[in-house]
């Protein structure tokens, strides 16, 4: 797996609550309890870490063919709306 990005401690230090997120899980027993795209073993941190690394979402998804396209993008739309709300700090 890729190393954090600056971008990924971002979202962490928001504290996010992905499973708003419809395409999100969190199983205990699944990847040590990191959210991931539901029905597969790959973390949205993946998508966040190679798109921040120059990657393209059609290359993420050659990658990891368990995740489709309208996932990836709900992820991405999921984030963009967290992006636009006002932060209380």
């Amino acid at each position: 797996m890729l190393a954090k990005t600056e971008f990924d401690a971002q979202f962490s230090s928001m504290n996010v609550d992905w499973l708003q997120c419809s395409v999100v899980v969190s199983e205990p027993g699944v990847l040590s309890g990191a959210y991931h795209f539901k029905g597969t073993r790959v973390p949205i941190e993946a998508l966040f870490a190679n798109l921040a690394d120059g990657s393209t979402i059609d290359e993420f998804l050659t990658w990891f063919p368990g995740v489709s396209r309208q996932d990836a993008e709900a992820v991405l739309r999921f984030a963009a709306e967290i992006l636009k709300a006002p932060q209380l700090v």
